[in-house]
């Protein structure tokens, strides 16, 4: 039998992400459209957690309130232990680079910019000098494959070349936690295998939580905790539900 999450649900180590009691209502004039209500989630160091559900169940919303992307009208969120709600923009954004990496089904790299540059930009942003965030995304592109296309921009690189370069710029301000929305879903099988495969390998490297959004249940089962969104609350499925 399914199990609605609460707040007692763990699984090892130190926790990274909590929602509490979370609420999304999204106003139009005076029509009101709950998005979810009252949900529950915690998501601990090193572990991984696919989302799956219908679309337009509010997968994308959940997870851009965990990564304070956008505020959620009751409830709260709390990222390494910080009230998303009690910062200031500016002061969420710092959290943010510092502690979460997002990917997403669209890469998101800047044109103008080769992969290097892309994958140095949150380093710099978070105050690190140019040869620190140049050695840390070298040594990334290269342990995802993408030592010898460091100076190619966007248009040069294939879709599983830019996506690994997405992975290589989420995860090289060593958050405590990443965030994929459908971060495969624009490739081929065989690419998306490979790239999941990764986040995989660098998740066991990194000590790295993953929480991420997929419909492609055979790589959910592959997750430590798979759990499904459903009118407004997430279901524990077991990997035979799946």
């Amino acid at each position: 039998m399914n199990d609605v999450i609460g707040h007692d649900v763990s699984v090892r180590g130190q926790e990274v992400i909590r929602a509490e009691r979370l609420g999304k209502t999204y106003s139009e004039g005076r029509m009101q459209t709950p998005v979810f209500d009252g949900l529950d989630l915690s998501v601990n160091t090193g572990e991984t957690v696919a989302i799956i559900g219908a679309s337009g169940a509010g997968k994308s919303t959940l997870l851009h309130l965990l990564g304070g992307l956008d505020l959620p009208t009751a409830g709260e969120v709390l990222v390494a232990g910080v009230r998303m709600s009690q910062l200031s923009d500016a002061a969420r954004g710092s959290l943010r680079n510092r502690t979460l990496g997002f990917v997403y089904q669209f890469h998101h790299l800047l044109p103008e910019f080769t992969a290097l540059e892309n994958v140095m930009m949150p380093v710099l942003l978070g105050g690190a000098d140019v040869a620190d965030a140049q050695g840390r995304a070298r040594s990334l592109l290269e342990s995802v494959g993408l030592g010898h296309r460091l100076e190619h921009k966007p248009s040069e690189l294939s879709g599983g070349e830019r996506q690994r370069a997405a992975v290589a710029r989420a995860l090289v301000n060593r958050p405590a936690c990443v965030l994929g929305d459908e971060p495969t879903g624009n490739l081929d099988d065989k690419t998306a295998a490979t790239v999941f495969e990764l986040m995989l390998e660098l998740n066991r490297a990194h000590h790295t939580s993953l929480v991420l959004v997929t419909h492609d249940r055979s790589l959910a089962r592959k997750l430590d905790r798979v759990l499904e969104l459903r009118e407004g609350r997430l279901h524990a499925l077991s990997h035979d539900q799946v």
